[in-house]
């Protein structure tokens, strides 16, 4: 870990540049996911296309989605922006219906009983009861997308990804392994902070135990 130790400056500056376009990749596809999600649950009939197309798009390769871009917007943190937030759109669009959809018709009808508007039931009652669902899609999304990033360097995005693919052109060990665990390193941290928030999330809404499938979404 020599190079870390000397060049601890370069690579604390490639993670705040991972976790910026990490987190904005993250922001900007939930604000996508979000009423996408609301209005599949709403208007059943749009799932199957929805989904279908979202899931075409997840099955394209990383790098050939970026190829793909360089014609469009070009190089650098664009480009990477677009592809990852598609690759997101997915697991974030559907853990949003399933949350929904797993609420408890009795308890939306008891709140409907009480004279609540379904603006006041979406944002008191039915949210926070789908919220754990939501926040377990938010957290596959996210390690994914911590992974997917280092690829984004090829692009000229920056990232850790720089580290890697310097690594692989120098044969420079070093770099390799820095890179590879500070990657590790942040997606095992945002694992774990998201874990602990869906757990939190489950015993606010309950403490229902959640289904494997809610847990991990495929």
């Amino acid at each position: 870990m020599s190079y870390l130790v000397r060049y601890w400056d370069r690579v604390l500056g490639l993670v705040g540049e991972h976790l910026l376009l990490t987190l904005a990749t993250l922001a900007i596809a939930l604000a996508l996911a979000l009423p996408t999600g609301l209005l599949l649950a709403r208007v059943r009939p749009l799932r199957g296309p929805v989904l279908g197309l979202l899931g075409v798009v997840y099955t394209v390769p990383s790098l050939a989605l970026f190829a793909l871009l360089i014609p469009v917007t070009g190089l650098g943190s664009a480009s990477a922006l677009i592809a990852l937030v598609a690759y997101c759109q997915l697991v974030l669009v559907r853990n949003v219906v399933v949350g929904l959809d797993g609420v408890d018709p009795s308890v939306i009808e008891a709140a409907r009983g009480m004279g609540m508007g379904a603006w006041r039931r979406l944002a008191d009652v039915e949210a926070p009861l789908a919220l754990p669902v939501v926040l377990a899609g938010v957290r596959v999304a996210l390690v994914s997308t911590i992974g997917i990033a280092t690829l984004a360097a090829w692009i000229n995005a920056g990232g850790l990804g720089v580290l890697l693919f310097e690594g692989l052109y120098q044969d420079h060990t070093a770099k390799i392994l820095v890179g590879t665990s500070a990657v590790s390193a942040l997606a095992i941290g945002a694992n774990v902070l998201i874990g602990r928030l869906e757990r939190l999330a489950w015993a606010w809404a309950g403490g229902r135990t959640p289904p494997r499938s809610e847990q991990q979404p495929q």
